[in-house]
């Protein structure tokens, strides 16, 4: 797609899956389990805690600060992840070689310690972006204030910047989002099937129990814990957990009201969206290609290979390249070289 915020369009470089990792499978199992997370840059992480308007907390997680004028990137993390993972610290690192400072958010619940709400997140919570982004850009109105969102946090991102439409409260100069599942309904459908997909669904649904079971105190009060402890399925853990705790009729509802491409036509933010054709959490079909080319503001780069949160290039298994990380940074970093240059 044409960038026409500039006559020197940002383009992807070309991105070559590692020989050792063949498959959708094998990039998304290694895009959890062999991803490089460097103790120094978890070290430097300092982590702030700010109280929300109804009484509860997020935990953010911000880099080291080398230049004040630089931007600041958001960084939001996908289901049942936290800032700490391998995908996030380096996305960290990538940013930092280019100049920009980042910062993490911990959705609700997920920053290691239990949150005071009988609620937790999910994929169409907008207000928590939004207020952290209020808060940010009181604190720097000088600043470019980019934002940077995986999987589930993708779908939040999308959304939000689809609410916000050409308002852009934050005033938010650019984002990108990896492995976005545009389609909630589909993903459910999709990890309801069988082989590798049950997998990755059982991982979900055994941690997102596990949190239940720390807030059960406080959760009987508002839940059917019989029903939720005999959820099978991610479906039947949104209709039973996800959905009553956050005002949706059930999971099919929240399904619809959550799922960004419905968003997608009101991005009024330059946004760059990477996906894999392989992604094995999304239908192919599922994919809104024909909404996202139909919007000047998006810029598509759709690999054949990648998995899900995945895209290992070549190199060896001892020293991998990251290749979602660096390309989501040089968007970012090209669109602030575009405004230096202007």
């Amino acid at each position: 797609m044409t960038d026409t915020r500039d006559e020197k369009a940002w383009t992807a470089r070309p991105f070559t899956p590692a020989l050792w990792l063949a498959g959708a499978h094998a990039q998304t199992l290694a895009g959890k389990f062999l991803r490089q997370t460097p103790g120094e840059a978890v070290d430097s992480l300092r982590r702030e805690r700010i109280e929300t308007p109804d009484g509860d907390f997020l935990d953010l997680d911000w880099m080291p600060e080398s230049d004040p004028t630089a931007p600041l990137v958001l960084v939001m993390h996908g289901l049942e992840g936290h800032t700490k993972r391998g995908y996030i610290v380096q996305t960290f690192l990538a940013l930092a070689d280019r100049g920009m400072r980042s910062v993490g958010l911990n959705f609700r619940g997920c920053s290691e310690e239990v949150n005071r709400l009988p609620r937790f997140y999910h994929s169409g919570e907008t207000e928590d972006l939004g207020f952290t982004l209020t808060l940010l850009r009181e604190r720097f109105p000088d600043r470019r204030l980019m934002v940077i969102g995986f999987s589930l946090g993708g779908n939040i991102l999308l959304k939000y910047l689809g609410e916000q439409g050409a308002k852009n409260d934050a005033s938010l100069s650019a984002a990108a989002v990896v492995s976005v599942p545009y389609d909630l309904s589909a993903g459910a459908d999709a990890l309801e099937g069988g082989g590798m997909a049950r997998i990755y669904a059982h991982y979900f649904l055994r941690s997102l129990r596990t949190k239940v079971r720390m807030k059960e105190t406080i959760l009987a009060r508002v839940l059917d814990l019989d029903e939720v402890w005999a959820s099978k399925t991610l479906r039947d853990f949104d209709d039973a957990a996800t959905s009553k705790l956050h005002g949706f009729a059930g999971a099919e509802d929240y399904y619809r009201m959550s799922s960004s491409n419905r968003f997608i036509p009101t991005v009024h933010v330059p946004t760059l969206i990477i996906h894999s054709r392989d992604d094995p959490f999304l239908p192919l079909a599922a994919v809104p290609l024909s909404a996202i080319e139909a919007n000047p503001f998006l810029t598509l780069v759709f690999t054949d290979a990648g998995g899900h949160v995945g895209f290992f290039e070549g190199g060896p298994p001892w020293n991998p390249r990251f290749w979602m990380e660096d390309q989501c940074a040089s968007f970012l970093d090209h669109d602030h070289a575009r405004d230096l240059r202007t």
